[in-house]
């Protein structure tokens, strides 16, 4: 293995941190492209995805990928499927992206959709 970049560093750190303090929790994890941002609530006990949205979705494909307000549509459609699969309590996992922006955006979403973190 060679020598991870300081995003990958951040990343791991960030990770671990989550797994260490809030085990007993799903995870919210982000993930931000250029073009698009993804977000899934995982269940880390059990290894398996409890609910996903992304703006790859086709009723999302509508709004433009990479915005703040497609963010926050994500961020809604994320905490209504969470709330389906019986899930109210998250840790969030901002994959090593910084708070701000984007991530931010669907972090409030998320909060005001009815996600506790």
């Amino acid at each position: 293995m060679g020598k991870l970049s300081l995003f990958d560093r951040r990343r791991q750190r960030v990770r671990t941190s989550l797994k260490r303090r809030g085990a007993e929790r799903p995870r919210l994890s982000i993930h931000r492209s250029g073009r698009h941002i993804y977000a899934q609530v995982i269940d880390d006990s059990g290894s398996r995805t409890v609910a996903s949205a992304s703006t790859l979705e086709k009723d999302a494909r509508a709004s433009t990928g990479a915005t703040v307000a497609s963010a926050q549509e994500v961020g809604k459609r994320i905490a209504e499927r969470a709330k389906a699969a019986g899930v109210t309590k998250v840790v969030f996992d901002r994959g090593g992206f910084l708070f701000h922006g984007r991530v931010k955006a669907l972090a409030d979403a998320a909060r005001e959709g009815g996600l506790e973190f």
